[in-house]
């Protein structure tokens, strides 16, 4: 098929229809200041001079390669070479939401897989299929608390959750009558205090962060034992491979666990697609968003996998539907079922304790350089933040332009006062020659 699959004779007959001369005219309302400007597009070329003019584009890249130690809830993990060659298999890839399960066995049965190691990464009872991201997920899981409480409509917010979660609820729950509380950090921890004088007989639940968006691993028990008192909820935001090593979100006694699922075998993707998780307990499954993929056993007795529950908007009654969304992740949420099979338990661990351990290096090269220190004497995962001597985003570029070293992120754009703290990732993938060159860089540019 052509690009322009018009001919001039058909153009000429539409704007013969429209009563104007030509297409300049037709046009002709749209101010010329914000007209696009006209674009030389070169000739025709041959398949392969495209593809060396795109290697010579992708070549000019800056950032191609560097060294990365930037996370805040994106990380950039190793992902395995039989990941991809799996998930990109045609009956994979191409599949959309599994409603016959007559005819889509084997992915109802990895999205059931899917299910059951959400679970057991977050100690809770049940899993759904996935939803589009961890922002979207905090959302359905405050929404879920109100439904579960009857309808209370308060919800406070830790502080200390990623500021994109926060925006994504905010931004959603504006048309919906909730009153959204956020309860400010203390020195980079959940102020148990200040929630404990928040909280009323009014509170949906409590939704914090563990480890938070500044790294920081706290134990959240007592505080779920305070909201349970009032009847209310705990929502919990997890990073699903801290989870390997970190006591789990139903250990500490929350009723809702959620969380970005792209640490679990994808690549950072510019930014998506990405997928979100929720697991709940028992009592509150029909209350979840989504649907449910559960095993059972056909008429000759054989093992089989149906959707359970299926409590959209498009499936039942609008009035009861639990939410509007209407797809899933499932090419992602496989992504992470595949990727957590060919790492295993202990795999899984093996990378989380790499994690904490070169981050921990990292701070003590780090904060061995003058004028710099961690900020919080606590404890982290794989993340944690420098207070430097001058502006943390003029010490970034500056990394960045003058050594290649991708040094984290300014935390002056999400938290007032922080202009001089920097937020450091340090996953696997980063070696320790990578953080003695950062530090040294770092040095230099201080």
């Amino acid at each position: 098929m052509l690009y322009n699959p018009h001919t001039d004779e058909e153009r000429r007959e539409m704007l013969e229809v429209l009563g104007v001369s030509s297409v300049s005219e037709l046009f002709k309302d749209i101010p010329a200041e914000i007209e696009a400007p006209r674009i030389d597009i070169p000739g025709p070329r041959s398949e392969l001079e495209v593809r060396e003019e795109l290697k010579r584009l992708q070549a000019a890249n800056e950032g191609e390669g560097l060294p990365l130690f930037l996370g805040a809830g994106a990380y950039n993990h190793y992902v395995p070479a039989a990941v991809s060659h799996l998930v990109m298999r045609s009956e994979f890839y191409t599949a959309y939401t599994p409603y016959q399960p007559e005819t889509s066995q084997g992915m109802l049965q990895a999205i059931f897989e899917y299910q059951t190691m959400m679970c057991e990464l977050t100690g809770l009872d049940v899993s759904n299929a996935s939803l589009y991201d961890g922002g979207t997920a905090v959302y359905e899981a405050a929404i879920m608390a109100m439904r579960a409480t009857k309808l209370r409509n308060r919800v406070l917010v830790d502080e200390g959750v990623n500021p994109l979660y926060r925006s994504v609820l905010r931004t959603y729950s504006g048309n919906l009558e909730l009153e959204f509380v956020e309860v400010p950090h203390r020195e980079g921890r959940t102020d148990f205090e200040a929630f404990r004088r928040l909280m009323d007989s009014d509170t949906a639940a409590v939704v914090v962060q563990n480890p938070n968006f500044f790294g920081v691993v706290q134990d959240f028990s007592a505080l779920a034992e305070a909201i349970h008192e009032l009847k209310g909820l705990m929502v919990m935001a997890v990073n699903p491979v801290a989870a390997a090593v970190l006591k789990s979100a139903g250990e500490q006694g929350a009723d809702i666990a959620v969380g970005e699922g792209q640490p679990l075998g994808s690549p950072l993707f510019f930014g998506g697609p990405y997928v979100g998780f929720l697991t709940a307990r028992q009592k509150l499954v029909r209350q979840m968003p989504g649907r449910i993929i559960s095993e059972t056993v056909d008429r000759e007795g054989k093992r089989g996998f149906v959707m359970t529950l299926q409590t959209r908007e498009q499936h039942i009654r609008r009035a009861k539907a639990t939410s509007n969304i209407c797809t899933n992740q499932g090419l992602v949420a496989l992504t992470a079922c595949v990727y957590l099979a060919l790492v295993g338990k202990e795999g899984l661990r093996e990378v989380a304790v790499q994690n904490l351990s070169k981050a921990e290096y990292a701070k003590k090269r780090l904060s061995a350089v003058e004028g710099v220190r961690v900020k919080w004497d606590a404890p982290t995962f794989n993340e944690f933040v420098l207070e430097l001597p001058s502006d943390a985003g003029r010490v970034a570029k500056e990394l960045v332009r003058e050594h290649g070293i991708v040094a984290g992120l300014p935390l002056g754009g999400y938290y007032d006062g922080m202009e001089r703290d920097l937020l450091v990732c340090v996953t696997e993938t980063n070696t320790a020659a990578q953080i003695d060159a950062y530090a040294e860089a770092l040095g230099r540019v201080l």
